[in-house]
């Protein structure tokens, strides 16, 4: 009986309020406009695009686009960052909890990035722009102070120091570092064979550590 009069007097569970108009109209902007930049980065390249053609495309005014990211570089930045976080969720997949080997799982998260960019169109565009001389969306993949690589660097170090609590935190930090960077590094500059550079650069980061 007390059971059920504990049932019976459950507050129910309610529904997230919608977001006001305003708040979803411009959500919904904002994704017609990623959209529509990343499918016109990915036909063309991003030196092509410009915000007249991403409105355009968006079926939203030009203005619109400036209020929202400022800029061409702003909508450029969010652009990529948006692809980007997108990428690290199946990095994350992967190290966490991950193989037991640490140099094995590392390897295997290498694998994943060197393989997994040649099927992301926006990532492969910007990196196929970058080795044809082009690097106009190439720094916010690579630039120390972008999130994007503060992310992919917070997401090692956090793998890192769960598999290695013995180290102290300036040798994590600089392993993960040197991961982030010598993977991205490849992704312009491949040096051939995927799974042997993986295996090249698990083990060479990793000896920072020993």
């Amino acid at each position: 009986m007390a059971a059920e009069h504990q049932r019976g007097t459950e507050t129910p569970i309610r529904e997230p309020a919608p977001d006001p108009p305003r708040v979803a109209w411009r959500k919904q902007m904002r994704t017609r406009v990623l959209d529509a930049a990343r499918d016109l980065t990915c036909d063309a390249g991003w030196d092509q695009v410009s915000l007249s053609a991403v409105a355009a495309r968006a079926e939203v005014s030009r203005p619109s686009v400036y209020k929202e990211f400022g800029s061409r570089a702003g909508l450029g930045r969010a652009l990529v960052i948006q692809e980007t976080r997108q990428f690290l969720v199946g990095v994350s997949d992967i190290l966490h909890p991950g193989l037991p080997d640490t140099q094995a799982c590392l390897e295997a998260a290498i694998l994943y990035v060197l393989t997994e960019a040649d099927s992301q169109p926006l990532i492969r565009a910007v990196i196929t722009a970058a080795r044809e001389g082009s690097d106009s969306l190439l720094p916010y993949l690579t630039a120390r102070s972008d999130p994007i690589f503060d992310a992919s660097q917070s997401l090692v170090l956090s793998w890192l120091a769960t598999r290695n609590p013995q180290h102290d935190a300036a040798t994590l930090e600089t392993t993960a570092d040197v991961i982030v960077r010598m993977t991205i590094s490849h992704l312009i500059l491949p040096a051939g064979d995927k799974q042997l550079t993986a295996r090249r650069l698990a083990g060479a980061a990793l000896q920072l550590m020993r």
